[in-house]
């Protein structure tokens, strides 16, 4: 890497814009993160600890393990949603701005 490309990406990593970026990012990945696996793992600590719980019935041989395991799927795409909505709307427009101002400051 030349000292222009050193300098540009670490004047763009320092700039606000940047900074923002990654709060952005980060305070919609890292809350979602976390809430995720909680569910996950509270999931999975169910069916290895309360079994007596999660074989209950509720409709034919559907149990709740099986509304729970069914709703580890929902969750995910109903994340991704989340996200590409995020995304869409908030990051995509600052990351297209911040890449064409670095591809800008390197063709120079």
């Amino acid at each position: 890497m030349s000292d222009q490309q050193q300098r540009v990406w670490e004047t763009t990593q320092s700039s606000p814009e940047f900074a923002q970026l990654r709060k952005s990012f980060r305070g919609f990945a890292f809350p979602l993160t976390a809430a995720f696996l909680s569910w996950y793992f509270i999931y999975i600590l169910l069916t290895a600890f309360a079994r007596d719980f999660v074989v209950t019935p509720v409709i034919g041989n559907i149990n709740i393990a099986f509304i729970l395991g069914t709703l580890q799927f929902v969750s995910t795409f109903v994340i991704m949603w989340l996200y590409e909505r995020h995304s869409s709307h908030v990051l995509d427009g600052a990351s297209d701005k911040l890449r064409d101002q670095v591809e800008k400051e390197l063709a120079q």
